[in-house]
């Protein structure tokens, strides 16, 4: 058999030249419209309701947000059983059907005064249920493309729950009711398009890697998560984390950064925008007027919103590197939702403490800032992130390039699959291999001895006719 039978034209044809980061981009809809309509969703029922809220005993935004929490953690604790959870018969019908039970409780609630208690609790605990496994499997759908669409995606996805939300705010009841029923519907069918689209070897179920948790990406998030909460009450209005305008400000800047301009600075910039929002946005509080209060509102909830898509982007990252569940890293990630509620109530504490509005608000200011920048600074000078847990996002200089050069990657390894007849097995040993990875991760992630990987990356270099591991990767594209 020849070493040189990879290059046969005839046998496969590979058309890196016509891979981009952003080739059909009509792929981006069934995501666009399953993150979207499911953020509108939430909106409407819990983070910014369009009908006056009752009088509860109980606030449903609250016990929606300690629920969703709990649900996070959970994953995260049973991800190894759970994973992956758009396989579970009952996950998509469960989360459908959560989020319409929680959206019938919430028309319901005005009707019946005397059950509106029950009614609105029902609604935030079967609403967390539903939505945060509808986020869940949307991690999981996303999460085997490329970051150059996993980040352009999902801010334009954020982006488009804005004008939904408006549009539906605008509605009279029987019309708002109307779309609380079909938003969830539009969500989960438009996942399951989603899903459609991947290729069968995405779907399947993986192995679960031994991994040590990224702490630090977390523990920054939940402090910008606590001083976006010291600041909640005194948001002007069109801001916030939500689909709000300051959301839709942010989401198109970062699209259009992304996608024309992502191959002119490196990514640890983009990481460092947060920051710079946040502590502009804390430092023109003093200020009165437009330029004081409301720039300063938007200014913080953009810095916050920008850094949780921005931790989501490292921990894809990571997932894709080393193979764990997705589930695992961005579950616990609902932590961040607890933080804001605490730091409205540190906010609350500070109020009753006796001291002028203005000292206060030096005080606030003054820890904020200090948490943020040591918080920032932390994440950005941390080799570990690459060492101990294999987050080598921050290093990327070129992420459209990134991006092109794992779809062209991805393609030829596809052409060497059939061409050769590999094996399912051999077929991700032949990816992991173009990827980089050396044999004790590749062995890590598939759980398999050594000798029985040696075995099939001899039959591997038999089959396709090569005769070293450099032929194999320069065949798949893994060394362009």
């Amino acid at each position: 058999m020849s070493a040189t039978r990879y290059n046969d034209p005839m046998k496969i044809r590979f058309d890196s030249h016509r891979i981009r980061p952003i080739d059909n981009l009509e792929q981006m809809i069934p995501y666009l419209f399953a993150l979207g309509c499911a953020r509108t969703w939430m909106t409407l029922t819990f983070a910014a309701p369009a009908g006056a809220p009752a009088a509860l005993a109980l606030d449903p935004h609250m016990v929606f947000d300690y629920v969703y929490a709990a649900l996070g953690i959970a994953v995260t604790v049973f991800a190894r059983r759970l994973a992956p959870l758009h396989g579970r018969p009952w996950a998509k019908p469960a989360a459908c059907a959560a989020m319409l039970a929680a959206s019938l409780c919430i028309i319901a609630a005005p009707t019946a005064p005397s059950l509106a208690g029950g009614l609105g609790l029902a609604a935030a605990v079967l609403g967390a249920f539903g939505f945060c496994a509808m986020l869940l499997m949307y991690n999981e759908a996303i999460v085997p493309l490329s970051l150059m669409r996993i980040a352009l995606y999902t801010a334009a996805s954020r982006f488009i729950a804005v004008p939904l939300t408006y549009l539906c705010q605008g509605l009279d009841a029987k019309r708002l009711a109307a779309a609380l029923v079909l938003l969830p519907l539009i969500s989960v069918g438009s996942l399951v398009l989603a899903f459609r689209q991947l290729p069968a070897r995405d779907l399947a179920p993986k192995a679960y890697p031994k991994f040590s948790f990224p702490v630090k990406p977390l523990v920054v998030l939940c402090i910008y998560a606590f001083a976006y909460g010291l600041r909640t009450h005194q948001l002007p209005e069109g801001a916030g984390v939500h689909s709000s305008l300051s959301t839709a400000l942010v989401m198109g800047a970062f699209f259009v950064v992304v996608y024309f301009f992502s191959n002119r600075f490196s990514v640890s910039a983009l990481f460092r925008s947060p920051l710079l929002l946040m502590i502009c946005g804390l430092l023109l509080i003093p200020a009165e007027g437009l330029l004081g209060t409301t720039a300063a509102g938007y200014l913080i909830s953009m810095g916050m919103t920008l850094m949780s898509l921005l931790i989501s982007l490292l921990f894809y990252d990571l997932s894709k590197r080393m193979g764990i569940a997705i589930i695992a890293l961005t579950g616990i990630m609902r932590v961040n939702s607890l933080f804001t509620i605490w730091g409205g109530s540190c906010a609350d504490l500070l109020d009753t403490s006796g001291l002028a509005p203005s000292v206060q608000s030096i005080v606030i200011t003054a820890a904020v800032v200090m948490l943020v920048l040591a918080s920032t600074l932390m994440l950005l000078s941390g080799k570990e992130l690459a060492s101990r847990w294999g987050i080598r996002l921050l290093e990327t200089d070129d992420l459209a390039e990134e991006g092109r050069r794992a779809e062209a990657v991805a393609s030829r390894c596809d052409a060497v699959s059939v061409a050769y007849h590999l094996s399912p097995r051999e077929d991700e040993i032949v990816r992991l291999i173009a990827s980089g990875k050396t044999n004790p991760q590749i062995e890590q992630e598939l759980f398999i001895a050594p000798g029985t990987l040696k075995a099939h990356i001899q039959h591997i270099y038999v089959k396709c006719g090569v005769h070293s591991r450099k032929e194999l990767v320069e065949m798949c594209g893994g060394g362009a």
